[in-house]
Formats: structure tokens, sequence, C-alpha cells
């Protein structure tokens, strides 16, 4: 069972996406019962292998697809801190998304591609070597892009081309950087640190650029965000998907595995790179921040937050100091908490009472308390306030810039947090304090499939948080990633 239980949870989402694109849209109630047990399976599975490998034990599948290339699936503890994040939030975004689209039209090709893409999430997660990560990698790619032209408009349709044009754009340059390496290094596992020292120095920083800049297309590093806000236009769902669960933590998880696995910590500090790298992540902290106090769509708003809150996890990986890589990889669990539920409050405002703009939302607090308890609760975690888990992250990051010699971290930190601060308390302060043209309409907190997943993820951001010293908590997973490391 080991060997066979990465295939298992690899195809627990793969397997209900083939099953739902022949399921007949009429047939609502089958294609709702396939989502639901191919995600709460993956759960199980998931759920099964973080207790294994908290023992000791080694889950590994490799197969052999052609002379010296080998696709390898291995559990391994940064493995399983994305997986349990995707794992957690496909069951729930799948809940929300059946309430969000309703009857509406071609949902089983929604909710085929929709598993489809949480299939090669999971196996980004699952990759031991760098093809089978880049394989995923770009299977995430195309099975993405029906999800943000899903609606078929024009609008859609344009943020599909764009998204399209620089995902495979930035997969090219990645293909160039990995071919490069291996054809120095050979076939590149992640399980083998420090492999690359020795190699020619110039050689291997132009690679580090040319892996960076692959991969920062889909981890919206500036100037690779374009796409990022014009794919708004997509169904809320999507949009959770994007922010929370798949593309652009892809993208981040990449640059981490790239720091820590194929490069290692000693070799980026000897090279120099790390320190570009910080300084990039820590423009695109302060540019999202900006962009986003600009919008006045709130999910526009929230998509250039995105870009802010993603190079957070980046930077944390660029310090390479313990303190600021934990605070790099609990907030790709902390960011993905707290980013879902705001889009999920988001697309509730929009589809039961047509909240789209921050200048719409006075009152709405009284109309959908449960969403705006949510959504606020996901607003302060985002702006840093404890105990909520976004707190955490900064503190560590903080502390790591304080480790490394870096103190300038400490003010890149303290500024995005006022311009977190900027953009969203205004947005609570409305919503809660502002009387609005329905202050006593009824409350339209419903239907619950809409509203709990957001609760609930609020809810899990806020224990993330107030748990945050034991050993189950995201930040105690981490701990263990980083202690492995260093026993090795």
């Amino acid at each position: 069972m080991n060997i066979w239980l990465p295939l298992l949870t690899l195809m627990s989402s793969f397997l209900t996406a083939v099953i739902i694109f022949f399921v007949p849209d009429r047939m609502a109630t089958l294609r709702g019962t396939v989502n639901i047990v191919g995600a709460v399976s993956k759960l199980g599975l998931v759920a099964l292998m973080l207790g294994g490998v908290a023992a000791g034990e080694v889950y590994e599948l490799r197969l052999a697809i052609a002379p010296g290339l080998d696709l390898l699936l291995r559990v391994d503890a940064l493995c399983l801190l994305f997986l349990s994040l995707s794992a957690f939030l496909w069951l729930l975004t799948t809940v929300y998304a059946m309430a969000y689209l309703g009857d509406g039209p071609d949902q089983s090709r929604f909710f085929g591609f929709f598993s489809l893409c949480v299939a090669a999430t999971t196996g980004i997660a699952l990759s031991g070597t760098l093809i089978t990560f880049f394989i995923f990698y770009e299977m995430l790619t195309l099975s993405t892009w029906p999800l943000v032209t899903h609606k078929g408009d024009r609008a859609s349709i344009a943020a599909g081309h764009k998204y399209l044009a620089y995902t495979l754009g930035g997969s090219a340059v990645l293909l160039i950087g990995m071919v490069w390496l291996e054809s120095m290094a050979g076939p590149v596992e992640f399980a083998e640190r420090d492999s690359l020292i020795g190699l020619d120095r110039t050689s291997l920083q132009w690679i580090f650029l040319l892996l960076i800049a692959g991969l920062g297309v889909k981890a919206a590093l500036i100037p690779l965000h374009g796409w990022l806000p014009a794919a708004m236009v997509a169904p809320a769902p999507v949009s959770a998907l994007l922010h929370a669960v798949a593309v652009v933590k892809a993208g981040a998880f990449g640059i981490i595995r790239v720091v820590y696995d194929v490069y290692g910590f000693n070799l980026v500090h000897t090279l120099g790179v790390g320190l570009p790298l910080a300084v990039l992540a820590s423009a695109t902290i302060i540019y999202g921040s900006l962009r986003a106090l600009q919008q006045v769509d709130i999910k526009r708003r929230l998509a250039f937050s995105t870009v802010s809150q993603i190079s957070y996890i980046i930077l944390g990986a660029a310090l390479v100091s313990p303190a600021a890589t934990l605070g790099g990889l609990v907030h790709l669990v902390h960011q993905g908490l707290m980013k879902i539920t705001l889009f999920f409050c988001a697309g509730a405002l929009a589809e039961r009472i047509q909240v789209t703009r921050i200048d719409q939302m006075n009152g709405i607090g009284r109309i959908m308390p449960l969403t705006m308890f949510a959504f606020s609760v996901a607003a302060l975690g985002m702006i840093g306030a404890p105990p909520i888990a976004g707190f955490i992250s900064k503190w560590q990051l903080g502390i790591g810039g304080l480790e490394a010699g870096q103190p300038w971290v400490i003010f890149v930190l303290a500024l995005s947090s006022l311009l977190n601060a900027a953009y969203f308390l205004p947005l609570v302060y409305r919503a809660w304090f502002l009387p609005g043209p329905h202050a006593h309409a009824p409350g339209r907190d419903w239907p619950p499939m809409l509203i709990w997943p957001a609760v609930i993820t609020a809810m899990a951001a806020l224990l993330a948080g107030l748990f945050a010293g034991t050993e189950f908590s995201p930040l105690g997973w981490a701990r263990m990633i980083l202690q492995q490391a260093y026993d090795q």
C-alpha cells in the first residue's frame, strides 16, 4: 500500500474528472455525488499519509517512462503541507460551487475540468523529480483554461487567451532551464539536496533565473502577474481555486522546491541568488498592495491582494534562514485558508444581493451577517491581526529577516500590513458601520452550501493562529519539514 497510496491519491481526483465528463448535465444528483465521494476519498487518503509520514513511513511510486526518465510520485512532509490544503479546500470548494452554479449550463464540463485541475495540483505536490513536476504543471495550465473561459463571453475568452499566453510562455522558459540543468547534472530528484554543488557557477545562476522566471508567471511575481487580475471574469469558485488551491500556489510551491530541494539553501547562499529573489518578492508585495488600493471591484481588489500575499511565501524561501523559511512554508497554508474565504464571500455577495463593488457594501453586514463575519476574520488575518493565522506568518518572516541579516524585511512587512489595512478595513467598516439601502431587509445568508464553506475556512484560519504552537497545526508541520531537512 505504501507504493500505491500516492497513485490512489492522484486517481481520486483524476477518475472523478473522467466520470463527471460522461454524466449528462441533467443528472445533477449523480454528478454531485461523484464530486463529493471523490473529494472525501482524497481527504481520507491524505489523512492516512499524514499519520504515516509523521511516524516515518515512506510512500513512493516510480514508473519508467523512457530510458533514464522516471515518473516519480513521492510523499514527503513538504508535499503533504500542500496536498492537505488542496484536499481540504477541494471538498469545500466543490460544495460551494454546486450551490453557486445552481442549475446553470455546462456543469459536467465545468466540474470535469475542475476535478482535472485538482488532479494536476495533486500531481505537482506528489512530484519527486523536475520532469514529473513539469508534466503536471502543464496539465494544470491546460485544465484551468476551460474554467477561466467557462462563461463563454468576450471578456472570458480574452482573459483565457491572456492566461494561456502568459502561462505557456512561462512554461517554455521553465523547460529551457530544466533541460539545461539536466544536461549538466542528469535527472534531478527533489530528495537529492546539494547534488549540484561543484557545477559551473555562472551556468547555475542563469538556470536559477530561468526556473524562477518560468515559475514566477503562475506565482504572479511582477512583471509576470498580468494574467491574474484579468482572470477575475471567471466564476467565483474558479477564482477561489486559482488563488488559494491551484495555479498561484503551484507557482509558489515550485519556487520552494527549486530553492529548498533542487539547489538547497547552501548553494543558493553561495551563488548569491537568494537576495535578488527576496528583493523581487518584496517589490511584488508592495506593488500588489498599492494596486489593490486602486480597485473598486471587490474581486479585482482581492486579485491584487493575492499578487502581494503569494510573494510572502517566496520571500520566506529566498531569505534562506530557518525562521523565514518556516514563515514562507506556513503561509502556503495560511494564505490559502484566508484567501479562499474572501473569494467565497465575494461570490456569495455577488450571487445573493448583486454586490460586486466596494461602494455597494454599505450595511451588508446586517443582511448577510455570517458571510461578512467570515470576510472580516479573513481580512483581519490578511492584515496580520493576532491571533489569526496571518499574524503567525508575518511574525515568522520578520524574525527570519533579522536572522538572515536583512532587517529591511521588517520595513517591508510593516508597510505591507499598513497597506493591507488601508484596502481591507474600509470594506469591513462599510459592511458593519454604514447604513445601506437594504439595512432593514431580512437576512439572506442562504443557501447554506453557499455560506458555510466560508465560515469553515474562516474558523480554520482563526484556529491555525490560536493553536500555532501545537504539533498538529500548519506551523507545527512546517517545523517538522525544517527539522527533517537539517537532520539530513
